[in-house]
């Protein structure tokens, strides 16, 4: 990519141009045959309901290769049947009110949308972004973008055009800062040196999911829980390598490729009215930042009080005294969810009450309501979501279909680490076209889990894996939800700019950080042997 000018001009080439436009043809064309998410999870759940009849009436079976129960027949059962009609009904409310994805991230989001509401999310972005030297200011865009993700869409919508309105000011092609960010927040999704919303979505799915084949740490009936913590150290060291990368991407690539902005192909009045959204904190809310920060500060000081005394409340009662730390401390590992909404919603009411945002109990309580009013299409998906992976286990199709993967791998002899790569290349084709995290990690979840687990690696470490594929193509589709955002912001500065344009950016950036995950995974997982989160392991014990 040396050419000077951004493919959207007049000058670019034909070549060019169509090779994109066709790519992105292919892709909206394949995304267009899926239905929407919901009536997906509901067709696969009423599939898995005839399939089953089917399988029962064909006698499908499978030898177990699980250690405790090996050898014995997995036949797959009907819900074709009064026992089945009567299992279904039955269970309609109880897969629903018991997935476990749905508290972690209703619970969480409460605090993060009381931190939204009072304006701290906001104030804490601007204020690292606007103090950063302008020598820094590209991996400030970038690191910020990532941790951005800690507050679900934040990122999307205050930073990324933020971004390109510093870049302008400072003199440069305010598409390069709007390319720097996308690019942290959507291809870095993953990553972050914090605990997030994500994580307990997902962490959710994963141990529904390794329920199906069970094991010795994770019996049937998910006794043994896949924690919100589940890749913390892998997704921490992933944030310094999405920085680093995304420097480097923006700087020696896109900067160039883009050259010079020619301010003319702006929309009439966007460079004034992006200025005036470029506003430094005033005295206020520098005073009211300052005192959140304290808070947050005596939180943590609280926290570290409770955890790391022998008898403190968040250690383990009864544990051994040849324990490992992770073991001692495994209440707190497990309160995460909780403590999220303690560390958003604290310090947010303190930075509300001195900023005049949030004047009475009235402005939290509309925090909260705001928060829960936009998760109304998550709670539909996941209730679908709960009876297709609820009826996957009951049939056994689940566990049929998993011990039959873990044979064919065994047989292509690809159970070792390699198996891997193509498991990442196989999310990052699936996200091309299911943008949603939950969505798809829901729907493959229930297959590569237990398929995975069957070749002797942890859920927590199959889910690292999916985390990279899932990531690093957002930035390219158009499946994506905030992808006509981010046109809708790009087209400010350029009225001719295109979504070809924007995945002709984008598309180093997918290629670095997919290249760069990977390499990250195999040294940090196989080569170093190093655990992706607190008290997780690599393979499962025997």
């Amino acid at each position: 990519m040396t050419e000077p000018n951004p493919p959207s001009s007049d000058s670019a080439p034909t070549e060019r141009r169509g090779a994109f436009a066709a790519f992105l043809s292919i892709v909206e064309k394949l995304g267009n045959l899926l239905p929407h998410p919901v009536t997906l999870f509901a067709i696969f759940a009423a599939g898995i309901v005839l399939l089953s009849g089917l399988a029962s009436w064909l006698d499908l079976s499978v030898a177990d290769i699980r250690p405790d129960t090996k050898g014995e027949q997995i036949r797959a059962v009907s819900l074709m049947s009064a026992e089945g009609l009567r299992r279904i009904s039955m269970g309609l409310v109880t897969n629903f009110t018991s997935f476990a994805p749905l508290g972690t991230v209703l619970v969480a989001l409460l605090g993060v949308g009381v931190a939204e509401r009072s304006g701290l999310l906001s104030a804490a972005i601007r204020a690292l972004v606007l103090a950063a030297p302008r020598r820094l200011l590209t991996p400030t865009i970038v690191l910020a973008a990532v941790l951005s993700n800690t507050a679900s869409e934040m990122g999307y919508v205050v930073l990324i055009p933020l971004a390109a309105v510093i870049y302008h000011s400072v003199g440069r092609h305010p598409f390069v800062g709007l390319a720097a960010a996308f690019a942290g927040v959507s291809g870095g999704y993953s990553a972050n040196l914090f605990i997030g919303t994500v994580d307990p979505l997902l962490a959710g799915i994963t141990t529904e999911a390794a329920a199906i084949v069970g094991g010795a740490d994770y019996e049937a009936g998910g006794s043994r829980e896949v924690l919100a913590t589940a890749n913390w150290y892998f997704m921490a060291i992933s944030t310094l390598m999405i920085t680093v990368l995304g420097t480097l991407v923006t700087e020696r690539l896109v900067a160039p490729w883009l050259g010079e902005y020619d301010e003319s192909s702006a929309e009439e009045g966007a460079l004034e009215a992006s200025q005036d959204g470029l506003q430094p904190l005033d005295a206020r809310e520098k005073r009211a930042l300052r005192w959140a920060g304290l808070t947050l500060a005596g939180l943590i000081a609280l926290l570290l009080a409770l955890v790391l005394p022998e008898g403190g409340a968040f250690r383990a009662p009864g544990a051994a005294v040849d324990a490992t730390f992770v073991e001692k401390i495994r209440p707190a590992l497990k309160s995460v969810v909780a403590l999220i909404f303690v560390f958003f919603i604290v310090p947010a009411v303190v930075y509300g009450r001195l900023a005049g945002t949030m004047r009475t109990d009235r402005d939290v309580i509309d925090g909260m309501s705001k928060a829960m009013s936009s998760m109304g299409l998550y709670m539909v998906l996941v209730f679908f979501a709960a009876q297709f992976v609820a009826f996957f286990k009951w049939t056994n199709l689940g566990l049929i279909l998993a011990i039959s993967g873990a044979n064919f791998i065994e047989s292509a002899n690809l159970s070792g680490p390699i198996i891997f790569l193509p498991f990442i290349l196989m999310c990052c084709f699936v996200n091309l076209m299911l943008g949603s995290a939950s969505a798809q990690w829901a729907i493959t979840a229930p297959i590569f889990v237990p398929m995975l687990m069957l070749s002797n690696y942890t859920p927590e470490v199959i889910q690292a894996a999916y985390r990279i594929g899932d990531s690093t193509t957002n930035p390219i589709t158009p499946m994506m939800s905030y992808f006509g955002l981010i046109l809708a912001f790009a087209t400010r500065y350029d009225r001719k700019l295109g979504i070809g344009t924007i995945v002709a950016t984008m598309l180093p950036y997918s290629i670095a950080f997919l290249a760069g995950w990977v390499v990250l995974f195999y040294l940090w997982v196989f080569v170093f042997g190093l655990p992706v989160g607190p008290g997780t392991e690599l393979y499962l014990k025997p």
